[in-house]
């Protein structure tokens, strides 16, 4: 005779597992984004404050932030619609995070990303929950 076989058993058991799993959802839903940096590099070419990228990069970075949280995924790829100086950048979060929490990662990664970077025709900040990336070219991360 198995142990399981009795029905107060069986129903501990399935209890059990859900008080586990619902435990588990609360620590996820709870949990704040690691916005700690791991690393910012910044590409060695630079733009001057007069060039049209300044427009460009500040439409990809606007975008970027906005919009990959409302993405499936949290995962978004843009280009700026300006021709004189195309921007191209990319946003991603981990999955787990919150609609809000993902926001906030991605604010202080482009915070971390301009701070080191800024001048610069290509940066990309890599946090621990989120990354984003900016180039004067196209890339496929």
């Amino acid at each position: 005779m198995g142990l399981l076989r009795n029905p107060i058993t069986q129903n501990l058991a399935v209890l059990s597992s859900i008080l586990l799993l619902l435990l588990h959802l609360c620590h996820v839903a709870n949990c704040k984004p690691n916005t700690a940096v791991k690393i910012v590099q910044c590409n060695s070419g630079a733009y001057t404050s007069g060039d049209p990228f300044t427009v460009s990069l500040a439409h990809v970075l606007a975008e970027l932030e906005s919009v990959a949280p409302t993405r499936l995924g949290y995962d978004f790829h843009n280009i700026s619609p300006y021709p004189n100086a195309f921007a191209y950048g990319h946003a991603a979060c981990n999955q787990t995070l919150t609609i809000s929490d993902c926001s906030a990662c991605l604010a202080a990664a482009k915070t971390a990303l301009i701070a080191a970077c800024d001048g610069r025709i290509g940066a990309r900040s890599v946090l621990y929950d989120c990354t984003v990336r900016y180039e004067q070219y196209p890339f496929d991360d």
